[in-house]
């Protein structure tokens, strides 16, 4: 197995694109750490993936938190091999009725979780590992009523670049999956903008539009396709 013998933490890793994402690096023999919030999803996955998997209760916006979670981890495991930050959340709003609450609840967790989860996890990365950073097709579209939400996934895309650079003499890749629309818990529980009728449009799985890898002086953008749209949990 391509895994075999690999520490994986996943931040946001009880439902959708994360939980399925754990999955498959379980099945490729790798030893799983999930990080959530909800108690209740958090216990539905250790029901789930059994013991191979270990689950971590903590709010990857607050700087505090990750450090504990790291160093749990630390304690049990002494390294890192892959970072998956998955961990998001978005609200739909019009540009007049945007409140300074919804902004900072998007960048805490949209930008602020990822930066400090890999600033956090960063001693405990084994040379050759990886970073993996969920952002969205919303860092190079516009749609109205989510401003903010692609402003927080652009602002992860550009930081991917820099970390890239970073990371590069210690041997780890650092890559941003930017998918398009899928149906998740995620976008069934958000409130996305409407279309004219007068019904919410059904959303349609569409898969990962393209991969941006950062390297050292460069970046490119990698076609990737998805293998099945992943179901609501």
């Amino acid at each position: 197995m391509k895994l075999s013998n690999k520490i994986v933490l996943v931040t946001g890793g009880t439902s959708g694109i994360g939980l399925e994402a754990a999955k498959l690096f379980r099945e490729e023999g790798a030893t799983v750490i999930i990080v959530g919030q909800n108690p209740d999803r958090l216990q539905s996955v250790a029901g789930q993936l059994g013991d191979s998997v270990t689950v971590l209760r903590g709010d990857v916006s607050k700087p505090a938190a990750v450090e504990s979670i790291i160093k749990q981890i630390s304690e049990k495991f002494g390294r890192i091999d892959v970072l998956f930050a998955n961990a998001g959340m978005g609200l739909a709003s019009p540009l007049e009725a945007i409140t300074e609450d919804q902004i900072d609840r998007q960048f805490d967790v949209n930008f602020k979780g990822v930066f400090f989860a890999i600033q956090k996890a960063a001693p405990l990365l084994a040379k050759g590992g990886s970073i993996i950073v969920t952002t969205s097709f919303l860092n190079e579209v516009g749609v109205p009523g989510l401003s903010i939400l692609s402003a927080t996934k652009a602002a992860v895309r550009s930081l991917v670049r820099s970390l890239g650079a970073e990371f590069a003499p210690r041997g780890i890749r650092v890559n941003a999956v930017s998918p398009g629309l899928i149906s998740t818990p995620f976008h069934g529980s958000s409130d996305f903008p409407r279309s004219n009728s007068t019904k919410r449009p059904r959303q349609s799985g569409i898969g990962s539009r393209f991969i941006v890898s950062a390297r050292p002086g460069k970046s490119q953008r990698q076609p990737c396709s998805s293998r099945a749209t992943i179901p609501p949990s």
